[in-house]
């Protein structure tokens, strides 16, 4: 589902001298259906930046990124718009969402934008934010008012919302309490016996050893020093 052939990255400091930072070369990487891959390698080894690649935020210097049959390399944009849409889900850190729009339909929107009718999609957004902990009185507002790790529950909820046949998921666990952390891995583990394709990045040791079927040292694709 997910096939890394031959990818390198580099990164042009324009504003030091036009400087050449590389910081991947010819990794290679495939993730089956039903599988979890976690990325291991010490800060800054690349990580995020094979992530980002994958997801089409980050452009590649060479080499193929094929998720289904798109090839992220080389995909105009509207195609990696329809990737995300419909193929492709990423569970980052972080909560970007438009001010304003409730919890409820933060949580619905993967699901609207593929046509689930909007009952439909309230629901499954009530029974992610039920087992994620989220109380009922803050479904209608916000969650850019929310706490910290409200928050990331609420990004969880949304990332997990559609069945995604493959899915990045950016430290899903962190700062999460005992019950939540279990929530999570549960619902990776549902999505994988859904035949989702997964990358993660844990630094929960037990986390990724619960999860993952194996683990790749992105430090491997480091360019080594001239």
């Amino acid at each position: 589902m997910i096939n890394i052939e031959n990818v390198s990255k580099s990164f042009t400091l324009h504003n030091q001298n036009s400087v050449v930072i590389p910081v991947m070369k010819n990794a290679n990487l495939k993730v089956g259906a039903g599988e979890c891959v976690g990325l291991t390698g010490s800060s800054g080894a690349g990580k995020s930046t094979l992530m980002r690649m994958i997801y089409g935020n980050y452009l590649t210097q060479s080499g193929r990124i094929m998720v289904g049959d798109v090839n992220v390399v080389t995909a105009l944009p509207r195609e990696i718009l329809n990737l995300r849409r419909d193929t492709l889900g990423y569970v980052s850190q972080f909560l970007r969402v438009v001010p304003r729009v409730s919890t409820l339909d933060v949580v619905s929107e993967p699901l609207l934008a593929v046509g689930v009718d909007r009952e439909r999609a309230h629901e499954r957004a009530r029974l992610l934010l039920t087992k994620l902990r989220i109380p009922e009185r803050l479904w209608t507002l916000s969650p850019l008012t929310f706490s910290g790790g409200e928050q990331q529950r609420v990004n969880i909820a949304r990332g997990f919302a559609h069945e995604y046949p493959a899915m990045l998921l950016d430290e899903p666990t962190a700062s999460l309490d005992a019950a939540n952390r279990e929530t999570v891995l549960s619902l990776i583990e549902d999505a994988k016996a859904h035949g989702a394709a997964i990358i993660g990045i844990f630094h929960d040791d037990a986390a990724r050893a619960q999860v993952c079927d194996w683990e790749v040292d992105v430090s491997v694709f480091t360019p080594k020093a001239a």
